[in-house]
């Protein structure tokens, strides 16, 4: 059962109010299940919005920042938990082991690197927890056409569609981690 899940998302806000309309939808969707949420720690951006969303549901909310970005990724202090590592390494170790399941909504590189690492590792056999991408406006097209790539070409030891789901609303997101649709309120 996931009780915890990792969030990687933007530390900026992007130019498409989608963007940030499904970090506001993702944080608030995962307070209300219970589900605690797991990120990189920043106050800004896609990240401050899924914090904020969560907090303002009464949710648990750990963030995870190195002492090295805290001058570029500000942290944010209202959180549950702020963990300080000394790197990004520890930073994503940490995530991952706090975390039951990786949702990856739109970023910079930062987002793709640490996306990229998590389903390497899922291909590893490193961990075996889902990964789902949140795909608003198309953002992870290029990524599962060159996923779709690796395979192709033969370097993938592991079918594309095996390592993590793509979704493309938020409300898709649960179900693809094995949750049940929030039951709905039966008319009196």
């Amino acid at each position: 059962m996931t009780k915890s899940v990792c969030v990687f998302c933007g530390s900026a806000p992007g130019v498409y109010e989608e963007h940030m309309g499904a970090a506001v939808s993702l944080g608030t969707t995962l307070a209300s299940r219970g589900i605690q949420l797991v990120y990189g720690g920043a106050r800004a951006g896609l990240m401050g919005a899924v914090a904020d969303a969560a907090l303002a549901k009464g949710g648990r909310v750990v963030g995870v920042m190195p002492q090295a970005l805290e001058r570029y990724e500000v942290a944010h202090r209202g959180l549950t938990e702020l963990i300080w590592t000394a790197d990004l390494h520890e930073r994503k170790r940490k995530m991952a082991e706090r975390s039951d399941a990786f949702v990856v909504l739109p970023g910079g590189f930062g987002t793709l690197e640490e996306a990229l690492e998590v389903i390497s590792w899922r291909q590893m056999r490193i961990h075996d927890k889902p990964i789902v991408l949140v795909d608003t406006r198309g953002f992870f097209q290029p990524l599962v056409a060159l996923t779709e790539s690796v395979v192709k070409h033969g370097f993938s030891y592991a079918r594309a569609d095996a390592l993590f789901t793509v979704v493309s609303q938020v409300e898709q997101i649960l179900p693809a981690l094995g949750f049940e649709p929030t039951p709905r309120a039966v008319a009196e």
